[in-house]
C-alpha cells in the first residue's frame, strides 16, 4: 500500500504539480487530497477533456502534467492520446494515474472485469509505458518512468489496483454539502407506482441503476421495463433517445449530474430528434457520489436555460419532498422532450446490491416491445 500524501509529495519533488481528471472510486483519496490542498487541480467532465487540458498546460509551461482516471475512461482518452500527444504527432509528455478496476485476480463487476483484463494491452497498443504501483518501493520505478517521459516527450502511466492508495488523514475527505431532504430512492419508489405499464426506464450507471434494481425487486412492481447502465457513463440519455425513436411508449432516462455532463452534446441530439415520449429525469446532488462525492462543478449551471436552448420543451424543478408525487405526474403528462431536475441529498439505500444476470435483463427489456 502507498499513503496518498506520500505519493503526491513524491510527484512534487519530480516537479509535477498540475492535476486534472475524472473522479474514480479506486483513486478517491487522491482527488480528495488534491481538493483539500487546493493544488492546481481541475475536475473535467470526461477523460478526453482531461488529456486535452493537460496538453494545453504542457504547451504553455513545458512542464509535465498529471491526469487521473478510471481505466474505463481510457476509451474517452484514446482520441487525444493518439491524435495529439502520440510520439509521432506532437510528442507530448504527461503522467497518467489510472485506477485499475477489474485487475486480474480481483473480484469485480462484469463490465470492470472486461476492461480490467485488456487495460495493459490498451496501453501497449498506445505505446504507453507503465508501472504497477503496489508499495513505496515501486516509487523508484516511477521515478525512472517519469524521467523516460521527460527525455522522450511521451505519455506514461501508473496502474493502481483497489486499496493500494490509502488515506491516513481524515481531513482529506471533502464532500459537497446539500441542504435538500429528497433522496433518490424516494423518487424512484413513487415513480414506479405512477408510470404506465409499458414505460421504458433506462438508468445511468452507479447508485441510480442499483437503487432502481433493488427497489424493483423489493416492491415487486410490474409497471415499466428497466435497462441498467452498469457501465458506459454519460451515454444513458442518448441510449434512451435511441429507444424512444422506436416505440410509442414513454421512455424515461434516469440520469445523474456527472453522467449528464460527461457527454453533454447528447442533449443537442435529444432536443433535435426526440419524440414526445422522451422524458429526462435528472438526479442532481452536484457530485460524483458513486465514486466518492467529488464536485461535478454543475452548481452554477442554469439547467433550464441550457436544455431549452437546444430544443427541450419543458423544464421542471423538484426540491421539496412533499411535492414528489405531484411534480412527477405533471412531468409525465407533458410532451417531451422534457426534463425534471430533482435536487437530492448525498446518500443511498443501505445494503445496496448490484444488477445480476445482465443477459437476462437485456432479454427481458428487448422482449417488452
Amino acid at each position: 500500500m502507498i499513503e496518498t500524501k506520500k505519493l503526491f509529495k513524491f510527484l512534487k519533488k519530480e516537479k509535477i504539480d498540475f492535476f486534472t481528471g475524472v473522479p474514480d472510486s479506486v483513486l478517491k483519496t487522491a482527488s480528495s487530497f488534491l481538493e483539500s490542498k487546493k493544488e492546481k487541480h481541475f475536475i473535467t467532465t470526461n477523460e478526453g477533456s482531461s488529456i486535452a487540458m493537460a496538453i494545453g498546460y504542457y504547451l504553455a509551461t513545458k512542464k509535465i502534467p498529471c491526469v487521473y482516471m478510471q481505466n474505463s475512461g481510457l476509451g474517452n482518452a484514446i482520441n487525444p492520446l493518439i491524435s495529439i500527444s502520440h510520439k509521432k504527432v506532437y510528442s507530448i509528455p504527461m503522467l497518467m494515474i489510472i485506477g485499475w478496476r477489474g485487475a486480474p485476480g480481483i473480484k469485480d463487476e462484469p463490465q470492470h472485469n472486461v476492461k480490467g483484463k485488456i487495460t495493459k494491452s490498451i496501453l501497449k497498443l498506445l505505446n504507453i509505458k507503465y508501472v504497477i504501483l503496489n508499495n513505496d518501493k515501486d516509487l523508484k520505478k516511477l521515478k525512472k518512468l517519469i524521467k523516460f517521459s521527460k527525455i522522450n516527450s511521451v505519455p506514461v502511466a501508473i496502474l493502481l489496483k483497489r486499496n493500494i492508495l490509502i488515506n491516513n488523514n481524515s481531513k482529506f475527505q471533502k464532500k459537497i454539502s446539500i441542504s435538500n431532504k429528497i433522496q433518490r430512492c424516494d423518487v424512484i419508489e413513487i415513480l414506479l407506482k405512477i408510470i404506465k405499464k409499458n414505460t421504458k426506464l433506462i438508468a445511468t450507471t452507479g447508485f441510480t441503476s442499483r437503487e432502481l434494481n433493488q427497489i424493483r425487486a423489493k416492491k415487486k412492481s410490474n409497471k415499466g421495463n428497466d435497462f441498467y447502465m452498469v457501465g458506459g457513463m454519460g451515454h444513458s440519455s442518448v441510449l434512451s433517445l435511441g429507444v424512444s425513436t422506436k416505440t410509442k411508449h414513454d421512455v424515461i432516462c434516469l440520469d445523474g449530474d456527472g453522467s449528464f455532463l460527461m457527454h453533454l452534446g447528447s442533449i443537442v441530439s435529444i432536443g433535435k430528434k426526440s419524440r414526445k415520449n422522451f422524458k429526462h429525469l435528472l438526479f442532481n446532488n452536484f457530485s460524483h457520489e458513486s465514486v466518492g462525492g467529488q464536485s461535478t462543478n454543475i452548481d452554477k449551471v442554469n439547467i433550464e436555460k441550457l436544455i431549452k436552448s437546444v430544443g427541450y420543451k419543458y423544464y421542471f424543478l423538484l426540491k421539496k419532498k412533499r411535492e414528489i408525487k405531484n411534480k412527477l405526474k405533471i412531468f409525465l403528462k407533458k410532451p417531451g422532450p422534457s426534463l425534471l431536475e430533482v435536487r437530492i441529498k448525498m446518500g443511498s439505500m443501505k445494503d445496496l446490491s448490484r444488477p445480476k444476470n445482465l443477459i437476462k435483463i437485456k432479454k427481458n427489456f428487448v422482449n417488452s416491445f
